[in-house]
């Protein structure tokens, strides 16, 4: 078995990290032209959060939210539609060997991040946080 000798950690390796974030720049690109001739896709303003891609560079998850988190499954819908062309055009404006098959998932980190705004702002929560910062300070 072949092992990137680049790569050591459990995470992305640069390279991962390169090639998703080029992807996620010519993603945004092409639906802020709507370079798409779909009127459904391209009456959303879509943001792309972020792109992962595998280890081998042949998948590329895109995480995406409307703008306002409005019609997000339509939006989903429209864009793995689209998959095939926004993929075509992805590669033509990219010099990569593979074109990567492109995926699209819901961009949760906003959620996430009001989940832990709410639990932070429970007073037994809060409670226990200072009191955790109180036991630091006596060390």
């Amino acid at each position: 078995m072949a092992q990137n000798r680049f790569h050591t950690g459990p995470g992305p390796s640069q390279r991962q990290l390169r090639v998703g974030e080029l992807i996620r720049h010519r993603l945004s690109e092409l639906l802020l032209r709507a370079e798409v001739h779909d009127p459904d896709l391209n009456r959303h303003s879509i943001t792309v959060a972020e792109v992962r891609t595998s280890p081998d560079l042949k998948v590329a998850t895109a995480f995406v939210m409307p703008l306002g988190g409005h019609e997000e499954e339509a939006a989903l819908e429209a864009l793995r539609r689209n998959a095939r062309e926004l993929r075509h055009l992805v590669a033509k404006g990219l010099n990569l060997k593979y074109a990567p098959e492109l995926r699209f998932r819901l961009d949760e980190t906003f959620d996430r991040m009001d989940d832990t705004r709410r639990i932070f702002a429970d007073e037994r929560v809060r409670r226990d946080v200072e009191a955790g910062q109180d036991d630091d300070e006596l060390d």
